[in-house]
């Protein structure tokens, strides 16, 4: 089965004069080649539209946020922490002894995220030394840097841009479940994956993540428990829409700062397309930033809206108006 966006691509590319060959293996590498001789290439969620090393700092959340900061925008606190052998390799003393008192000077409970990883991958809200040893080991066996971060919830949104424009933007939340007085939560948990199939939505939730017992140790529940009707639990600390969460479509009410904000931020970042990670702790995305308190999280330069587009049939119109405007782009010869 093809991913959402190749199969996307492959639709919409007669409509600008191209045709599409797909790698039949795998379905997630192909070309995309204009009648005029241009030939661009997609992998996964990326093509040809931003700058290579402009779209490796975005994947690098340490380097992002260096330069995030140098332009003024407002990042949490945080610090890397590296693999033992990586920290030989780099010479530095900040492996998990280092973490250890780190996370304690920003106090309990903190964020522990993969450096390199995207789609919520390793995110993990820890609130002792024990979690966080057991986090950053899990961390460590995808990636050679860690980075703790002062915990500062509030209310999660994606917001993307493309060419100065603001295609879409939505309110993401975890991944959760409503008792209805009669399930366990892991039965609550299955009917919510027969759902996403149901949706066409390409999401598998990992019933065997850590993250999602930790979380349920943390409000003293597991798998086998019943909850009361209409309670509503969350069992990941990261909202992404990959990992179960749910979004709520603000692209209409989203207030202008914020618009300008997310549109300066891909430009300062050099990128043409991303997912701007924006999270607001006082108000909403609808007021104004000025009034707000807010921070990012992140910024995504292969911003995948396969889950998006489930969420109904607007959504799905946006996103086929916004890579139909991606491959004009790429078709013409003077295109980066």
């Amino acid at each position: 089965m093809l991913p959402y966006l190749t199969k996307l691509i492959k639709k919409l590319a007669p409509k600008v004069g191209a045709k599409v060959v797909v790698e039949p293996e795998w379905g997630i590498a192909a070309q995309i080649i204009y009648s005029n001789g241009v030939v661009r290439s997609l992998r996964m969620y990326s093509l040809d539209l931003n700058h290579i090393a402009s779209s490796d700092i975005a994947r690098d959340k340490d380097y992002a946020k260096f330069f995030m900061a140098k332009r003024g925008f407002p990042v949490a606190e945080g610090q890397t922490v590296f693999e033992d052998n990586w920290a030989k390799t780099v010479k530095s003393n900040r492996t998990i002894s280092y973490g250890i008192k780190y996370a304690k000077s920003l106090g309990y409970p903190v964020i522990v995220k993969p450096n390199s990883k995207s789609q919520g991958n390793g995110v993990c809200l820890v609130g002792s030394e024990k979690e966080l040893k057991n986090a950053l080991q899990e961390v460590f066996k995808v990636d050679k840097i860690a980075i703790i971060e002062r915990y500062l919830p509030g209310r999660d949104y994606r917001i993307v841009v493309l060419d100065g424009e603001i295609i879409s933007a939505y309110e993401r939340m975890a991944l959760s479940v409503v008792g209805d007085g009669k399930s366990s939560i892991l039965a609550l948990l299955k009917r919510k994956q027969k759902s996403f199939v149901l949706q066409e939505r390409d999401t598998r939730i990992n019933f065997e993540d850590k993250r999602i017992k930790i979380k349920l140790q943390q409000q003293s529940y597991s798998f086998k428990t019943v909850l009361p009707k209409n309670k509503k639990i969350y069992l990941l600390d990261n909202a992404n829409l990959s990992t179960g969460g749910d979004s709520l479509d603000v692209t209409n009410t989203i207030h202008k700062g914020f618009r300008k904000i997310a549109t300066k931020l891909t430009r300062n970042m050099g990128l043409r397309i991303a997912g701007v990670d924006v999270m607001v702790r006082r108000g909403d995305i609808t007021k104004n930033p000025k009034n707000c308190s807010y921070y990012i999280i992140e910024i995504n330069a292969a911003p995948g809206l396969d889950h998006y587009v489930t969420t109904g049939k607007t959504q799905r119109k946006i996103v086929e108006a916004m890579y139909l405007k991606v491959l004009k782009a790429l078709g013409k010869k003077d295109a980066n």
